[in-house]
């Protein structure tokens, strides 16, 4: 975690406006998470920022979803992004990922996996180095995935940059019982 105290809390339930109780209606029956008391600052781009993650959480991401916590573990984990990575460590378990391979993502792409996600893992590294994919990793990609699996990687890297960008800046913390991965811990 970048800070250790928010720069912009949490709305609490008492303290919501009617756009930002309205904005916040999404995520309900259950808690509402950090981010989102947050994000609710700006009920507007909230609802459209929930829009636009609706559709890369979805089954219209064409990335299985094995896959796709694979890049966003790995963009979280590039960007330090303490928050995003805790939270997607469960979702990531959920999806079909071992301990073991959520501990590999931090490693890299030659920490022993197949090619396909070796594949993942270089184009997030290139993407958040470079915003671009090369060539050589581009080919072993669609060795791997179709045109619109790729479409989805980027969308969902750069998805991912931007969640991680928020949270990190606006020091969003952690949701209650969650603890913190000791390598993204404030440095």
């Amino acid at each position: 975690m970048r800070l250790t105290k928010p720069r912009i809390a949490p709305l609490a339930d008492d303290q919501l406006s009617a756009e930002q109780k309205e904005a916040l209606e999404a995520f309900r029956p259950g808690p509402v998470l950090n981010i989102f008391r947050t994000l609710a600052h700006a009920p507007k781009a909230l609802g459209r920022f929930n829009a636009w993650g609706g559709y890369v959480l979805s089954r219209r991401n064409d990335l299985p979803a094995r896959e796709r916590e694979i890049v966003i573990l790995r963009i979280g984990f590039l960007c330090r992004s303490g928050y995003e990575f805790t939270q997607h460590t469960r979702i990531g378990l959920q999806s079909g990922l071992s301990a073991e391979e959520i501990e590999a993502i931090k490693r890299g792409a030659d920490a022993g996996w197949s090619p396909a996600d070796a594949a993942l893992i270089r184009a997030c590294d290139e993407l958040h180095a470079d915003q671009f994919i090369t060539d050589p990793t581009w080919t072993e990609l669609r060795r791997h995935f179709s045109e619109k699996q790729c479409m989805d990687l980027v969308f969902t890297a750069g998805q991912y940059t931007q969640v991680s960008m928020m949270l990190n800046t606006f020091g969003v913390q952690l949701d209650e019982g969650q603890t913190l991965d000791p390598e993204l811990k404030a440095y």
